[in-house]
């Protein structure tokens, strides 16, 4: 894993909490430019999007896996705050941090259970954890206890772990616990990006906490 170089290979071939703290700690400083501008990477601002559209709830709203704050850069262009910050890469929260978006900013593994009371937040939003090498199905529960009664939920998940990593039987099993489910498709590179980029497709699930 040291040996690696950052990039979006490198990450989905990640296989430990320890390989995503060390990719993103080589990773942080240069992401925005040489990934996400380079690539067009326009996922953020998309899911962030849909995500206030729906949003007439309670705040505050959790960033899941906030990475360098993109997310919240877009949330907050939307006028919604406060935000709080969650990533297991510090120096990618360093980064986060530095653009004032988030009220909070806190460092935590969604393999485990991470140190935040439960029903602390009426929204929550994910762009690019549930992917390849990083975080799985069995998250959502973890993000459910996190959330208020009627919290909205906007998860971004790549379009070929959807179904294939558990992530639609995962949702098919919270009846009764969730409402209004709703799945669309976008594409999250623009026409700068390399052509295998632009053929990658995120599955959007929203949906609200019963």
């Amino acid at each position: 894993m040291a040996d690696s170089k950052p990039d979006r290979d490198a990450a989905y071939a990640l296989k430990t909490p320890e390989d995503s703290v060390a990719l993103y700690r080589e990773w942080a400083k240069t992401y925005d430019q040489d990934f996400a501008k380079a690539n067009d990477y326009r996922n953020p601002q998309l899911i962030a999007e849909q995500f206030a559209k729906r949003c007439d709830v309670d705040m505050p709203v959790l960033d899941v896996g906030a990475g360098t704050g993109l997310v919240g850069e877009a949330l907050t262009a939307h006028g919604l705050a406060p935000i709080d910050a969650l990533d297991i890469s510090h120096e990618m929260l360093v980064v986060a941090d530095s653009k004032g978006c988030y009220r909070n900013i806190i460092q935590g593994d969604l393999t485990g259970q991470v140190d935040i009371p439960d029903s602390s937040y009426g929204g929550v939003i994910s762009v690019g954890t549930f992917t390849h090498g990083h975080v799985g199905s069995e998250a959502i529960d973890e993000l459910l206890r996190l959330a208020r009664s009627g919290a909205l939920f906007a998860l971004g998940i790549n379009a070929e772990v959807y179904k294939a990593n558990g992530f639609a039987a995962k949702f098919a099993s919270l009846k009764g616990r969730i409402d209004g489910f709703e799945i669309f498709e976008t594409c999250g590179y623009g026409k700068q990006a390399e052509a295998r980029l632009q053929q990658t497709r995120s599955s959007v699930a929203l949906f609200r906490k019963r």
